[in-house]
């Protein structure tokens, strides 16, 4: 009986043993490579969730600046690489990357709760190709002016809904004092393709700027440009904090939450943060406008979604758009709304959003937001005509390395290094030795 006992026993122990071994196996991690904005971090906060609803799936994240991010998952999607399975990326790379056959279309797989045909229009078509949808935005975003409303009243001056770049460079040097360590204006200067040459080429734009006719011949060596780059510099030489050549969007958010900045123009999900009181010590005193303008007809502000993509590289495709119908799908926006409240909820992708009611009345920046967004037409982006689609960069493959060098000359003018006419120079150079190299 003893024995009979012990090998049952034996057998048992097997028994769960390789039960939980079947089980391990079974258990998939996906890994995850996303970029250190704030709400990205906030969903890994909440992923808890998702592996509750999904106990045999895992999340591995890889969490990376936004400069380097963009490096690691070009080179592992173009090589085929497969280090990821879920990777983090924007309106430029998806047409571009789909067209190439390196990322999995959405339209079949994904969850029934996931309502595509609730994603905004505008957001949707730069995600999709021919009908396909290779990306699901996480949030979309375009551009805005955020100010101390505080700051202007003192200054004595009120902010249009829709400035002229002439009133901000006026009210920035209204509202600068140094001994207080106010800096009337904040924007990027950090040197990348979508760092300082996001904000440089939406701005460029409402001047009247283009990076190329419609044959494809670079134009830095235009009055329109000169005209842009010499406004940028000196509104920022006159009221720009001290190193801005290094500061991109998330130095610019600390500044401007610790209170150093009277305007910010910058990216509209970020006005969840800087009117959150436990993050922002000017929560209670923040105004929104929409991007300036020059009176030609273009606003300087772009078109974004920080979207996510599954690689064809990888081996975990189904489980890849379970997590996706997750985090982009309606019911993350519940989720963070029960645990964040309804203003932090991730902006600018869902026709729902913006008639929900509890959002609108707890996001006061709702509304510009979504006026932002339809400002910006990725297909009419400039004043002149051009040959490219795309705001505040060409949708091209070249650009990303066009782009970055063209950011590293302008970066170098706001240090001081260089005069805005040898950075514009240096960036006609390049970008015709470049293009020309290409075979355009």
């Amino acid at each position: 009986m003893k024995l009979k006992n012990a090998l049952f026993a034996a057998s048992a122990i097997v028994s769960v043993t390789a039960t939980a071994a079947l089980a391990q196996s079974e258990t998939t991690t996906l890994t995850i490579a996303t970029v250190n904005n704030g709400d990205m971090v906030r969903m890994q906060t909440l992923t808890d969730d998702f592996t509750e609803q999904h106990p045999d799936i895992q999340l591995e994240w890889v969490t990376l600046e936004e400069n380097v991010l963009r490096q690691n998952v070009t080179t592992d999607i173009s090589t085929g690489g497969g280090a990821y399975d879920v990777m983090t990326i924007g309106t430029y790379e998806v047409p571009i990357w789909a067209n190439n056959g390196w990322l999995v279309s959405l339209n079949d797989g994904m969850s029934d709760d996931f309502a595509a045909d609730d994603l905004l229009p505008a957001i949707a078509d730069g995600l999709s190709m021919d009908g396909e949808l290779y990306a699901a935005p996480f949030y979309g975003e375009s551009s805005m002016v955020m100010y101390r409303t505080d700051l202007m009243e003192e200054a004595g001056l009120e902010m249009p809904d829709a400035p002229t770049w002439e009133f901000i460079r006026e009210a920035a040097a209204a509202m600068t004092d140094r001994d207080a360590d106010i800096n009337g204006i904040c924007a990027r200067g950090k040197a990348g393709w979508g760092e300082n040459m996001a904000f440089l080429t939406a701005m460029a734009n409402s001047f009247g700027a283009r990076w190329f006719d419609e044959d494809w011949q670079a134009q830095f060596d235009s009055e329109e440009w000169s005209e842009a780059l010499t406004f940028y510099l000196e509104m920022m030489e006159e009221s720009g904090p001290a190193g801005a050549a290094n500061n991109g969007f998330n130095e610019n958010l600390t500044l401007f939450q610790q209170g150093k900045c009277g305007m910010w123009i910058d990216a509209t999900v970020a006005a969840s943060f800087v009117t959150n009181p436990e993050d922002s010590t000017v929560a209670d005193s923040v105004g929104f406008a929409l991007a300036p303008d020059t009176g030609l007809g273009k606003r300087g502000n772009w078109l974004w979604a920080w979207s996510l993509a599954i690689p064809t590289s990888s081996e975990k495709q189904d489980a890849a758009k379970t997590f996706i119908s997750w985090a982009t799908g309606p019911g993350y926006a519940e989720l963070v709304a029960e645990n964040e409240g309804w203003a932090n909820v991730p902006p600018g992708t869902r026709t729902s959003l913006y008639e929900n009611q509890e959002y609108l009345d707890a996001a006061p920046f709702a509304q510009m937001t979504l006026e932002s967004i339809n400002a910006a037409d990725p297909t009419n982006p400039t004043v002149d005509p051009v040959p490219y689609t795309g705001v505040q960069f060409v949708a091209i493959p070249e650009f990303a390395g066009i782009g970055t060098q063209v950011g590293q000359e302008f970066s170098a003018a706001l240090a001081g290094q260089q005069s805005a006419e040898e950075a514009l120079s240096n960036a006609q150079a390049l970008t015709t030795d470049e293009m020309e190299a290409a075979g355009y």
